[in-house]
């Protein structure tokens, strides 16, 4: 069992408090694009296996909406932001400012571009956020948009990973217009932090947080 896997609840809290950090700046900059006052918070960080995390998402085979992106510097790892389809859809139509948008009937560029800068922005804030923090260097490469079964998905960013680790950080993350409470208007979201396995010991040591907490 390798070092993620014995990761501390107090660890857990640090990569929390980074995620609700780079949700308020995901949070204002989708209130410029959306000219709408936007909440954004992480209420929910845990390690997962790749096993578990199938069978938490519905199974290999469920299609989704992600955007994947490779990490590189003193961190190097993998980071992917997932939505299920109805919940991309969802969003989409807010952004595009288009109740009658679906994959199925109108797979188009506009409403694909919209999700990548949705993506843009999310692991943006989040990387920003990691990098102010811990004061390491990090470097993302440009996010892929895929809209795919979660298994293929999931089995890409593991062949770009020099060494695969068997677990993964699910960051849970909720998007809403502010004062509205409807769970129809809540965008609920998650990234999946694969991390190189020697990367999470300099991460945390940057932090502060060391293997005996």
């Amino acid at each position: 069992m390798d070092y993620i896997s014995s990761i501390s609840s107090k660890q857990l809290d640090v990569l929390k408090e980074v995620g609700n950090i780079g949700a308020g700046h995901s949070a204002t900059a989708l209130s410029k694009l959306l000219n709408k006052k936007i909440d954004m918070n992480v209420p929910n960080v845990k390690v997962v296996s790749f096993n578990e995390l199938m069978e938490w998402v519905g199974g290999p085979e469920v299609v989704i909406a992600s955007v994947f992106l490779r990490i590189e510097g003193d961190i190097p790892g993998s980071l992917f932001f997932v939505l299920s389809i109805e919940q991309a859809e969802h969003f989409i139509k807010q952004l595009i400012s288009d109740d009658e948008f679906t994959f199925q009937s109108k797979y188009d560029e506009l409403g694909l571009s919209a999700f990548q800068e949705l993506g843009n922005i999310l692991t943006g804030s989040y990387l920003s956020a990691l990098s102010d923090l811990t004061e390491l260097s990090i470097f993302p490469s440009v996010p892929a948009l895929s809209i795919d079964m979660f298994g293929a998905v999931i089995s890409y960013g593991l062949i770009e990973l020099s060494q695969v680790s068997d677990y993964a950080i699910v960051i849970d993350t909720i998007i809403k217009e502010q004062d509205i409470h409807s769970e129809t208007d809540i965008v609920k979201g998650h990234f999946f932090l694969l991390p190189d396995p020697d990367s999470f010991k300099t991460l945390f040591s940057a932090l502060g947080v060391h293997d005996d907490v």
